[in-house]
Protein backbone atom coordinates (compact mmCIF):
# COMPACT_ATOMS: atom_id res chain seq x y z
CA UNK A 1 0.00 0.00 0.00
CA UNK A 2 3.02 2.04 0.06
CA UNK A 3 5.07 3.41 -2.95
CA UNK A 4 9.03 2.94 -2.71
CA UNK A 5 9.81 6.62 -2.00
CA UNK A 6 6.27 6.67 0.69
CA UNK A 7 7.93 3.99 2.12
CA UNK A 8 11.50 5.74 2.28
CA UNK A 9 9.94 8.91 3.84
CA UNK A 10 8.32 7.04 6.62
CA UNK A 11 11.62 5.08 7.52
CA UNK A 12 13.54 8.15 7.59
CA UNK A 13 10.44 9.88 9.92
CA UNK A 14 10.81 7.07 11.79
CA UNK A 15 14.58 7.94 12.46
CA UNK A 16 15.61 4.49 10.62
CA UNK A 17 19.10 4.44 9.34
CA UNK A 18 17.97 1.99 6.19
CA UNK A 19 15.50 -0.70 5.26
CA UNK A 20 15.33 -3.95 3.23
CA UNK A 21 12.57 -4.52 0.73
CA UNK A 22 12.17 -7.87 0.69
CA UNK A 23 9.27 -8.71 -1.40
CA UNK A 24 7.50 -11.67 -1.86
CA UNK A 25 9.27 -13.90 -5.02
CA UNK A 26 10.56 -10.88 -6.24
CA UNK A 27 14.20 -9.23 -6.67
CA UNK A 28 14.76 -6.06 -6.40
CA UNK A 29 17.78 -5.22 -8.89
CA UNK A 30 20.10 -4.00 -7.01
CA UNK A 31 20.94 -1.03 -9.63
CA UNK A 32 16.98 -0.10 -8.71
CA UNK A 33 17.62 -0.65 -4.80
CA UNK A 34 20.51 1.61 -5.33
CA UNK A 35 19.25 4.79 -7.16
CA UNK A 36 16.03 4.46 -5.14
CA UNK A 37 18.52 5.34 -2.14
CA UNK A 38 20.62 7.99 -3.35
CA UNK A 39 17.20 9.40 -4.52
CA UNK A 40 16.78 9.77 -1.06
CA UNK A 41 20.37 9.94 0.91
CA UNK A 42 19.22 6.33 2.48
CA UNK A 43 20.43 3.03 3.02
CA UNK A 44 17.86 0.56 0.91
CA UNK A 45 19.04 -3.43 0.77
CA UNK A 46 17.55 -5.68 -1.76
CA UNK A 47 16.24 -9.05 -0.94
CA UNK A 48 13.69 -11.21 -1.07
CA UNK A 49 10.80 -13.16 1.44
CA UNK A 50 10.51 -16.51 0.02
CA UNK A 51 7.03 -18.41 0.10
CA UNK A 52 8.54 -22.27 0.62
CA UNK A 53 6.82 -25.49 1.25
CA UNK A 54 8.00 -24.96 5.05
CA UNK A 55 7.40 -21.03 5.78
CA UNK A 56 8.34 -17.78 4.72
CA UNK A 57 12.30 -17.69 4.42
CA UNK A 58 14.01 -13.96 3.64
CA UNK A 59 17.12 -13.94 2.10
CA UNK A 60 19.71 -11.97 1.71
CA UNK A 61 22.73 -12.98 -1.07
CA UNK A 62 20.63 -14.15 -4.07
CA UNK A 63 19.88 -11.58 -7.16
CA UNK A 64 17.52 -13.32 -9.09
CA UNK A 65 14.31 -15.84 -8.71
CA UNK A 66 15.20 -19.61 -10.18
CA UNK A 67 12.65 -21.78 -10.34
CA UNK A 68 12.31 -24.39 -7.45
CA UNK A 69 14.25 -22.03 -4.73
CA UNK A 70 10.24 -22.43 -3.20
CA UNK A 71 11.67 -25.63 -1.62
CA UNK A 72 13.46 -25.42 1.04
CA UNK A 73 16.43 -28.04 0.26
CA UNK A 74 17.27 -26.20 -3.19
CA UNK A 75 16.91 -22.56 -1.66
CA UNK A 76 19.38 -23.76 1.26
CA UNK A 77 21.90 -24.88 -1.49
CA UNK A 78 21.83 -21.85 -3.42
CA UNK A 79 22.11 -19.50 -0.34
CA UNK A 80 25.26 -21.72 0.85
CA UNK A 81 26.90 -21.13 -3.03
CA UNK A 82 26.10 -17.52 -3.20
CA UNK A 83 27.82 -17.19 0.81
CA UNK A 84 23.75 -15.57 1.77
CA UNK A 85 22.06 -16.06 4.24
CA UNK A 86 18.51 -16.86 4.97
CA UNK A 87 16.13 -15.72 7.97
CA UNK A 88 12.87 -17.53 9.15
CA UNK A 89 10.10 -15.08 9.47
CA UNK A 90 7.10 -14.81 11.54
CA UNK A 91 7.21 -18.82 12.65
CA UNK A 92 4.12 -18.76 14.26
CA UNK A 93 2.11 -19.03 11.03
CA UNK A 94 0.12 -22.43 11.05
CA UNK A 95 1.53 -23.19 14.12
CA UNK A 96 0.11 -21.40 16.99
CA UNK A 97 -3.72 -22.62 18.12
CA UNK A 98 -5.55 -19.44 17.80
CA UNK A 99 -6.97 -20.23 21.54
CA UNK A 100 -5.45 -22.23 24.22
CA UNK A 101 -7.94 -25.49 25.10
CA UNK A 102 -6.14 -27.14 27.19
CA UNK A 103 -3.04 -27.47 29.07
CA UNK A 104 0.18 -28.32 27.49
CA UNK A 105 -1.59 -26.60 23.67
CA UNK A 106 1.72 -24.17 24.09
CA UNK A 107 3.94 -26.53 24.73
CA UNK A 108 3.08 -28.79 21.84
CA UNK A 109 2.90 -25.83 19.36
CA UNK A 110 6.16 -25.19 19.91
CA UNK A 111 7.61 -28.47 19.73
CA UNK A 112 5.79 -29.31 16.78
CA UNK A 113 6.97 -26.13 15.35
CA UNK A 114 10.61 -26.69 16.02
CA UNK A 115 10.27 -29.80 13.95
CA UNK A 116 10.31 -27.42 10.67
CA UNK A 117 13.49 -28.32 9.01
CA UNK A 118 13.95 -24.53 7.60
CA UNK A 119 15.45 -23.79 11.01
CA UNK A 120 18.62 -26.30 10.75
CA UNK A 121 19.32 -23.39 7.38
CA UNK A 122 18.68 -19.88 9.47
CA UNK A 123 20.79 -17.68 10.79
CA UNK A 124 18.09 -16.65 12.94
CA UNK A 125 14.05 -16.11 13.25
CA UNK A 126 12.07 -13.23 13.37
CA UNK A 127 10.87 -13.03 16.98
CA UNK A 128 9.30 -9.41 16.74
CA UNK A 129 7.23 -9.01 13.55
CA UNK A 130 5.72 -5.57 13.19
CA UNK A 131 2.11 -7.28 12.50
CA UNK A 132 2.38 -9.78 14.70
CA UNK A 133 0.21 -9.59 18.21
CA UNK A 134 1.80 -9.70 21.45
CA UNK A 135 1.23 -13.58 21.82
CA UNK A 136 2.64 -14.30 18.01
CA UNK A 137 5.37 -12.42 19.21
CA UNK A 138 5.61 -14.70 22.56
CA UNK A 139 5.72 -17.71 20.56
CA UNK A 140 8.36 -17.10 18.21
CA UNK A 141 11.17 -15.26 20.86
CA UNK A 142 10.08 -18.68 22.91
CA UNK A 143 10.75 -20.83 20.23
CA UNK A 144 14.08 -18.93 18.72
CA UNK A 145 15.25 -19.63 22.51
CA UNK A 146 14.61 -22.94 22.55
CA UNK A 147 16.13 -23.71 19.49
CA UNK A 148 19.07 -21.65 20.33
CA UNK A 149 19.24 -19.05 17.31
CA UNK A 150 19.45 -15.39 16.97
CA UNK A 151 16.67 -13.22 16.81
CA UNK A 152 15.96 -10.06 14.41
CA UNK A 153 12.71 -7.70 14.25
CA UNK A 154 10.92 -6.48 11.51
CA UNK A 155 8.12 -3.50 10.95
CA UNK A 156 6.84 -5.99 8.08
CA UNK A 157 5.86 -3.12 6.64
CA UNK A 158 2.78 -3.23 4.25
CA UNK A 159 1.30 0.35 4.93
CA UNK A 160 2.69 3.76 6.73
CA UNK A 161 1.02 2.58 10.04
CA UNK A 162 3.78 -0.31 10.26
CA UNK A 163 6.95 1.44 9.44
CA UNK A 164 9.25 1.61 12.36
CA UNK A 165 7.49 -0.66 14.78
CA UNK A 166 9.88 -3.17 14.88
CA UNK A 167 14.42 -3.11 13.84
CA UNK A 168 16.86 -4.78 14.04
CA UNK A 169 20.09 -3.01 15.50
CA UNK A 170 23.16 -4.23 14.54
CA UNK A 171 26.36 -3.01 16.24
CA UNK A 172 28.79 -1.96 13.56
CA UNK A 173 27.55 0.09 10.64
CA UNK A 174 25.67 -1.62 7.76
CA UNK A 175 26.46 0.33 4.59
CA UNK A 176 25.72 -2.37 1.91
CA UNK A 177 24.24 -6.23 1.60
CA UNK A 178 27.63 -7.63 2.48
CA UNK A 179 27.89 -5.45 5.44
CA UNK A 180 24.44 -6.90 6.33
CA UNK A 181 25.14 -10.50 5.51
CA UNK A 182 28.62 -10.02 7.64
CA UNK A 183 26.73 -8.73 10.22
CA UNK A 184 23.94 -11.27 10.58
CA UNK A 185 26.46 -13.94 10.20
CA UNK A 186 28.82 -12.44 12.94
CA UNK A 187 25.88 -12.39 15.12
CA UNK A 188 26.20 -8.57 16.47
CA UNK A 189 22.52 -7.45 16.26
CA UNK A 190 19.23 -7.78 18.25
CA UNK A 191 15.92 -7.23 17.88
CA UNK A 192 14.11 -3.71 19.22
CA UNK A 193 10.28 -2.89 19.30
CA UNK A 194 10.51 0.48 18.86
CA UNK A 195 6.75 0.93 19.07
CA UNK A 196 3.27 -0.17 19.03
CA UNK A 197 1.81 -0.66 15.85
CA UNK A 198 -1.05 2.47 15.71
CA UNK A 199 -3.98 1.95 13.14
CA UNK A 200 -3.07 4.63 10.62
CA UNK A 201 -6.66 7.24 10.37
CA UNK A 202 -7.99 7.55 7.18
Amino acid sequence: MLSPDELIEAAQEAGLDGICLTEHDFFWGAGEAAELGQRHGFLVIPGIEVNTEHGHITVFGLDRFVYGMHRLHELAAMVEAAGGVMIANHPYRRQLPFERRQEGDWSEALARAARNPAYAHATAIESYNGRGSPRENAFARELAESLGLRQVAASDSHERADVGTCATEFERPIQSADDLIAELRAGRFRPLVLRERQPELR
